[in-house]
C-alpha cells in the first residue's frame, strides 16, 4: 500500500510540480552553505568550532546546517527570521497594533509578515556585526588568528554578506510555502539538521569496527531511536478535544446550527519554541566563558554544562516555564470563548462567556502540564545518552522535535493532495474513512 502511494505521487501533475519545486530550492540552500564569507580562514574557524561543543554557538551551527562552522553567505541561517517572528509575537501581548493585526484575517497576516521581514534584516545586520567583531578576537586552539586582516573592511562585507544571505533564505522559504509543499521556512531547518545525519551514521559504524561500540548497543540504540521517535509522533499528534454545540438559529428562510464540533487543544501547543529559548539561556554562560577568562565565569560555566545535576535541574525548568509562557501567547481562552458565544456554540454543562473561557483555561493548564514534561524528557534524553553511555551523536532535543514535527506536516499536506486527487494516500483508503469522519 505505501510503495502504492508514493507512485501516486507522481500521478497528480500539480503535486509533482510542488515537489520538484521544492527540491531544488532546498538544493540551491544547501549549495549555498558551501560559499564560504570572504576574509577568513576556514581552517582556524573549523577548529575553533571543533572546541566549542556545548555553547550556543554549536546550537546555532545545527541550526544553520553547518553554514556558521563554515561561515558561509548563510552562516546566519533562518534564526534572525523566527527570532524576528518570535518578537513579533511577543510584541502582539504589549502592542494594541499588533493585537489589532490579529483580528484583521488576511490583510493583518500580510502586514505582520511584512514587519517581520524588516525584523529580520535588522536583527541579520546586528548579529553580522557581533560576529564580525567576535572573529576578529578570535583564534584557534593552535593559536592561529581567524581573520587575518580585521578592520571595519572585513566588519562591513561581512554585514552585507550575511543580511543578504539570509534574506536569500527567507525568500527561499517563502517560495516554498507559497509555490511548493510544506512549511518553506521549517523544511529549510529540517534539511539543515538531517544534511548532518550520514556524518553522524558514518562515525557510529566507524566506532562499531574500531570496537569502541558493541553489535548489542548499538541494538539498544537503535530500539531506542525507534521508541522516541514514536512516541514524539504520538504525542505531537495528541489533542484533547472538547465537545462544542452549536444552537439552531434562524436567518431569513434558512436554519443555521443544530450541530455538533470539538474545539482541539493540542498537547504539546508551544511546540519547539520552549527549548530553543531555554538552550540558548543556558549555554550563554558557557559561550561567555569562551571570551572572558575569569575564575568566576569558568566555574560558572562548569556548574551548568551538560551532564551536571545543575544543567538537567534549570533546563528542565527553563522548558516548562517557556511552555506555560508561549501557549499563553498563542492561545487566548477570552478570545475562543468570546468567538463561539457570538456563533451560538456552547460547551455542554458550561455556561457561555466567562465560564466557559475559565474552563477552556483550566483544561489547557492541565495538559500543558504533560506537553511540558514530554518536552523536557526529549530534550534531556540526548546529553544524557552522550553523558552516561557515550553515543557518539546528538540524538535527541529540539532537532529531533523539529524533524519529526516537519516531517509530519509534511506529508499531512501531501496526504491531503493525494485524497483531493483520489488516490490513496500514505494511511490508505481506510485512513482516508477515519480523516473524513472526523471533519
Amino acid at each position: 500500500m505505501i510503495e502504492n502511494s508514493y507512485q501516486n505521487l507522481f500521478k497528480l501533475p500539480e503535486l509533482k510540480r510542488k515537489i520538484f519545486i521544492t527540491l531544488a530550492l532546498l538544493f540551491v540552500y544547501r549549495v549555498g552553505i558551501h560559499v564560504p564569507t570572504p576574509g577568513v580562514n576556514g581552517a582556524a574557524l573549523a577548529s575553533f568550532f571543533a572546541s566549542a561543543e556545548g555553547t550556543l554557538f554549536s546550537m546555532f551551527n545545527m541550526f544553520s546546517g553547518g553554514a556558521l562552522e563554515r561561515l558561509s553567505i548563510f552562516a546566519l541561517g533562518i534564526m534572525p527570521y523566527i527570532s524576528a517572528s518570535i518578537i513579533l509575537e511577543l510584541m502582539t501581548v504589549v502592542v494594541p497594533h499588533l493585537e489589532q493585526l490579529k483580528k484583521e484575517g488576511d490583510a493583518g497576516r500580510k502586514k505582520k509578515t511584512q514587519y517581520t521581514r524588516y525584523g529580520t534584516v535588522v536583527l541579520s545586520i546586528i548579529q553580522g556585526l557581533g560576529i564580525s567583531v567576535g572573529l576578529e578576537s578570535m583564534t584557534s586552539p593552535a593559536g592561529i588568528a581567524i581573520v587575518p586582516y580585521a578592520g571595519w573592511g572585513f566588519r562591513l562585507v561581512t554585514i552585507i554578506t550575511l543580511t543578504a544571505g539570509t534574506s536569500f533564505i527567507m525568500w527561499l522559504g517563502e517560495q516554498i510555502t507559497e509555490r511548493g509543499i510544506g512549511n518553506g521556512i521549517s523544511l529549510i531547518i529540517f534539511a539543515g539538521i538531517v544534511a548532518r545525519m550520514p556524518s553522524a551514521m558514518g562515525n557510529t559504524v566507524r566506532l562499531m569496527t574500531t570496537g569502541e561500540m558493541g553489535v548489542f548497543a548499538i541494538i539498544i540504540l537503535v530500539v531506542l531511536m525507534v521508541v522516541v521517535i514514536s512516541a514524539i509522533i504520538y504525542m505531537e499528534q495528541a489533542q484533547r478535544r472538547i465537545p462544542v454545540h452549536y444552537a439552531k438559529r434562524v436567518v431569513g428562510r434558512k436554519m443555521y446550527g443544530g450541530q455538533t464540533s470539538h474545539l482541539p487543544l493540542k498537547i504539546n501547543t508551544a511546540g519547539v519554541i520552549p527549548p530553543i529559548f531555554a538552550s540558548s539561556i543556558i549555554m550563554f554562560p558557557t559561550t561567555l566563558a569562551q571570551f572572558i577568562n575569569l575564575p568566576l565565569m569558568k566555574t560558572v560555566a562548569a556548574m551548568f554544562s551538560p551532564g551536571t545535576i545543575w544543567y538537567y535541574l534549570l533546563y528542565i525548568g527553563f522548558i516548562i516555564f517557556f511552555c506555560f509562557f508561549y501557549t499563553a501567547v498563542q492561545f487566548n481562552p477570552e478570545d475562543v470563548a468570546e468567538n463561539m458565544k457570538k456563533n451560538g456554540g456552547y460547551i455542554p454543562g458550561i455556561r457561555p462567556g466567562k465560564r466557559t473561557a475559565e474552563y477552556i483555561d483550566r483544561v489547557l493548564t492541565r495538559i500543558t502540564v504533560g506537553g511540558a514534561l514530554y518536552v523536557s524528557a526529549v530534550c534531556v534524553l540526548p546529553t544524557f545518552l552522550m553523558s552516561k553511555f557515550n553515543i557518539p551523536f546528538y540524538f535527541g532535543g529540539t532537532a529531533l522535535l523539529i524533524v519529526v514535527g516537519v516531517a509530519i506536516d509534511t506529508i499531512s499536506q501531501i496526504e491531503s493532495h493525494l485524497i483531493t486527487g483520489n488516490y490513496d494516500g500514505f494511511l490508505g483508503r481506510s485512513g482516508t474513512k477515519r480523516i473524513k469522519g472526523r471533519s
